[in-house]
């Protein structure tokens, strides 16, 4: 289950804009919406980077910041080059499938030659993806892997056996899209002669059948296959296609680990593919060399863990003498870790209580790994140069904030992006030691609209938990905040594994929504307990086996903390979360029935025996080798401990979370008697948004606070 991004959809049909304060109206006609650069891609020369503007894909110096023109005119969804550069990979339309998937229709443009070709005769296709020597494009269509010829057009069907809900090639099924984090699984050799591919049979893993309502007099259905912890997931091989030959080879992974395989990654060598695989339980994984001209299989080494490995998470990095790095929170925390091209390990190379969050590139000339740290505290995110010998580390972005960058291909220069609670995004062009040569965007007219309405800055602090630990937090108070009286308090919490909502970020969604609140009179808080992550793997794993448990235990510690500060009616606390942090607004009004007064749960988990295998079984196992730990966590087990105002919403075509937990959770309520309030979206999914989905969604929650807290 990844993190739900909610961030502002732009509706105008609402008036009210001159007014000094935060509304919904101002919220959702974009009138508070930022500016980015999309698409920022560094070119093969070091000097020019590119990026998608409304009239093509541009071409900027860095050197003058100057346009120097458009590579490609016309309007285009992404684009990618290929390796030399001669080839464009252009995106004309889209049709999203899944959170990472999506059926596009491409062209690919010669850049030297200025000839245009329609990749898979204009029809869709997922994933394509050009060969190192930009002659080709392989691509999936209707769970089929191909390859299409540049220079003749040719398209060649490397796989036969595709069919939706049963066979695909090349291509994640949708729970290893949504838990490992991509859609893609196959890759080119570095020398373009072969193609490494995971087939997924998913025949046997059992079906969602969703109802799609829209207006038809009888209802369609949405079917896919959906492996529930504990139930049947697709059986995966790893097949080996030489284009010389034009053979398929299926590679004998019977000696490591093989139920899962969620990467397949090129290396610095021709002849070469590297595999990530996994057993079920997530503990360990090997990393396997596949040699493409003989089909043998070598194990470099395997990672393990004694709960569990962020599979989802992975960091390897191939350097020119074919030694790669390898990320792991085998020391408490996320370092980078050196080994030979055998997999014997070299040397850790980074180290100290703070983690390695990203991972940028690493320059041969000078030994320096580029990176994004927590090195300055882990609610701050700083860009970081480390020599790979001296293990010397360097901040080369601004010291505080949430940093990211994005470096030249020769190392020489980098697009900074930074924010923080109190600045919105900006852009800003720096050199490779992190001097500052020009600031490319800034949101300081968003930030003046937003100090013209009222807007506060979150304060940080940190909150003690019953067992002694220091929990990250923040709070945005009124701007009138008189220090002797009462406010009621409103909480917001994420809490799901590993993640973090308590940082020194710009958040343009919900925040100004929180600071429409505080203009109202409520005080608003979020903390960040047992089970979130960059406070290192012990704090983050202590909740293996029993997710829930622990992580309500802090929310409930964290309201009677905070209901004893003396600005706060601690008879008016209240909870609101989306996703995982719905499920644990459930078990505060259930579980912590006696602390909260009212809580707002948006597309709930409400027994993680409904939430799919990979996420679940990672945190708890299976529910066969652990039932206490499913069924002791679910606020359906608590439905008889409810005393405050509830209310519960939920996408009805949710393929995420599915409305199943809602539904079997309202059931627990009406049979104990308990009254709440339920809203259920039509056909909307996860992120329920569309139309004049998100200002009505937005509005309930408003008034249900207002008349309730």
């Amino acid at each position: 289950m990844k993190k739900l991004l909610i961030s502002t959809f732009v509706f105008a049909l609402f008036s009210g804009i001159n007014a000094q304060e935060i509304t919904l109206e101002k919220i959702y006609s974009g009138y508070y919406r930022g500016k980015g650069i999309a698409g920022i891609s560094s070119m093969k020369n070091g000097e020019n980077y590119a990026v998608i503007e409304s009239g093509g894909i541009a071409k900027y110096s860095y050197k003058t910041s100057q346009k120097e023109g458009n590579i490609v005119d016309g309007a285009f969804e992404s684009y990618e080059f290929s390796e030399d550069e001669s080839k464009i990979l252009l995106l004309k339309e889209s049709e999203p499938i899944y959170r990472h998937s999506f059926l596009g229709k491409f062209d690919v443009k010669d850049l030297q030659s200025g000839k245009t070709m329609a990749l898979n005769n204009g029809n869709f296709v997922q994933e394509p993806t050009f060969s190192p020597d930009a002659s080709k494009v392989a691509f999936v269509a209707e769970n089929n892997l191909f390859y299409q010829d540049l220079s003749s057009g040719k398209i060649t069907q490397i796989t036969t056996d595709g069919k939706k809900n049963s066979i695909l090639n090349g291509l994640a099924d949708w729970v290893y899209e949504e838990e490992f984090g991509h859609a893609r699984l196959f890759e080119w050799t570095k020398n373009s002669d072969a193609i490494v591919f995971v087939k997924s049979d998913e025949s046997a893993v059992p079906e969602m059948n969703i109802p799609i309502y829209g207006k038809q007099l009888y209802p369609s259905e949405m079917r896919f296959k959906y492996p529930k912890a504990g139930e049947e997931n697709s059986k995966v091989s790893a097949l080996l296609f030489r284009l010389d030959t034009e053979k398929t080879t299926v590679l004998n992974l019977s000696n490591y680990k093989n139920y899962y395989i969620p990467n397949v990654i090129q290396t610095a060598k021709p002849n070469e593919i590297v595999l990530i695989t996994s057993e079920r339980i997530q503990n360990a994984s090997d990393i396997l060399k596949v040699n493409t001209k003989t089909g043998e299989v070598k194990k470099l080494f395997t990672e393990t863990d004694e709960k569990w490995i962020d599979t989802d998470n992975v960091t390897i990095e191939f350097l020119e003498d074919d030694s790669f790095l390898w990320a792991s929170e085998r020391d408490g925390f996320r370092h980078l870790y050196l080994y030979d091209a055998n997999g014997k390990l070299k040397k850790q190379i980074t180290k100290g209580k703070w983690d390695i969050t990203d991972f940028y590139g690493f320059n041969a000339k000078t030994k320096e790994i580029y990176v994004q740290t927590t090195q300055n505290g882990n609610t701050n995110r700083v860009v970081s140069k480390i020599n790979i010998d001296s293990g010397k580390s360097q901040i080369i972005s601004e010291e505080s904030g949430n940093n990211s960058a994005n470096f030249s291909k020769n190392f020489q220069y980098f697009i900074e992006t930074s924010s923080s609670v109190k600045k919105p995004y900006t852009f800003t062009l720096k050199d490779g030691n992190g001097t500052l040569l020009k600031e490319l965007q800034n949101n300081n007219e968003t930030l003046k609209k937003l100090e013209n309405d009222g807007f506060t800055v979150k304060e940080f602090l940190t909150i003690p938990n019953a067992v002694g630990d220091q929990m990250n937090a923040w709070i945005i108070k009124p701007k009138n905040f008189d220090p002797n009286k009462k406010y009621p308090l409103f909480m917001y919490q994420y809490s799901g594994p590993g993640s973090q909502e308590a940082d020194n970020s710009w958040d343009g969604g919900n925040t100004i929504w929180f600071e429409m609140l505080a203009q109202k009179g409520y005080i608003i808080a979020c903390v960040d307990g047992r089970g979130t992550g960059f406070k290192g793997s012990k704090f983050k794993k202590v909740t293996y086996m029993n997710l829930g448990k622990y992580e309500i235990e802090d929310q409930i510690a964290a309201a009677k903390w905070l209901g004893n500060q003396s600005y706060i009616d601690k008879s008016r606390i209240g909870i609101f979360g989306w996703s995982f942090g719905g499920y644990m607004s459930s078990l505060a009004l259930t579980k912590g029935a006696d602390v909260f007064k009212l809580g707002i749960a948006v597309a709930p988990v409400t027994n993680w025996r409904y939430y799919d295998s990979i996420y679940t079984e990672r945190f708890m196992r299976t529910p066969q080798e652990n039932p206490g730990g499913y069924d002791d966590n679910s606020p359906t087990t608590y439905a008889n401990l409810l005393k405050g105002k509830f209310l519960l919403i939920h996408g009805t075509a949710d393929d995420n979370v599915h409305f199943q937990n809602s539904v079997e959770f309202s059931e627990a309520l009406i049979q104990n008697k308990k009254q709440f309030d339920f809203m259920a979206y039509p056909d909307k999914n996860h992120g329920i948004y569309g139309g004049q989905t998100r200002p009505q969604l937005y509005e309930k929650m408003t008034n249900f606070i207002l008349e309730n807290l």
